[in-house]
């Protein structure tokens, strides 16, 4: 089971993708919402190509290593969801437990969705295809809940995984910090105010 994944909605989506390429990672998709559907704007097309259309994204993704990051267009920066990479019987034993806990759980052709009662979810992600090789991995997060009172319930969902993500207290949810290590060091913010400590390994 592996912490591989997080997900914004903002209205910095330029902004947020530049950030991220400046940090070494790579665009793997653009899919727009247009009247008939989704369109893409994948690489190699650049922002130059399309900016004027004003397309209204619905996901990015960005990767470096294990490391796979998704945002898409809001009206202000929103915290949505974490992912975990998981085998079949780490799947279905969270989804049991979450049905335990009376958490909703969406089932769905690629990822299931588990929703909390912190108006974040969590994605269960069975296909190793969102990933690429190499070092870069996230070793911990740091979320943000207004109260502690279904914190504990956190540990019966996720086990001993729950060590990788630090509850604070906070106005608000949100995704304060994030640790990656692999082959770079140093600390950043992003655009939707997500500290980024990428730690050295080797």
């Amino acid at each position: 089971m592996q912490l591989f994944h997080y997900h914004h909605w903002t209205d910095l989506v330029e902004e947020t993708e530049k950030f991220y390429v400046e940090n070494g990672f790579q665009v793997a998709g653009r899919f727009a919402k247009v009247k008939d559907g989704i369109q893409t704007y994948h690489p190699p097309l650049e922002w130059e190509d399309f900016r004027e259309g004003n397309p209204l994204f619905r996901i990015i993704e960005v990767r470096k290593g294990k490391v796979n990051i998704t945002f898409g267009a809001g009206k202000k920066p929103m915290f949505d969801h974490i992912g975990f990479l998981v085998t079949k019987k780490e799947h279905d034993d969270i989804c049991q437990r979450a049905s335990v806990l009376d958490w909703n759980v969406n089932e769905g052709d690629r990822r299931t969705f588990i929703g909390t009662p912190y108006r974040f979810r969590i994605e269960l992600q069975q296909l190793d295809d969102v990933i690429e090789g190499g070092q870069e991995h996230i070793t911990s997060m740091e979320i943000s809940v207004k109260d502690f009172d279904k914190v504990e319930d956190f540990s019966k969902l996720l086990g001993e995984n729950i060590s990788q993500i630090q509850f604070v207290q906070g106005e608000q949810v949100g995704l304060n910090k994030v640790e990656i290590e692999g082959e770079e060091s140093g600390l950043v913010t992003d655009p939707n105010g997500v500290r980024i400590n990428f730690i050295n390994n080797l």
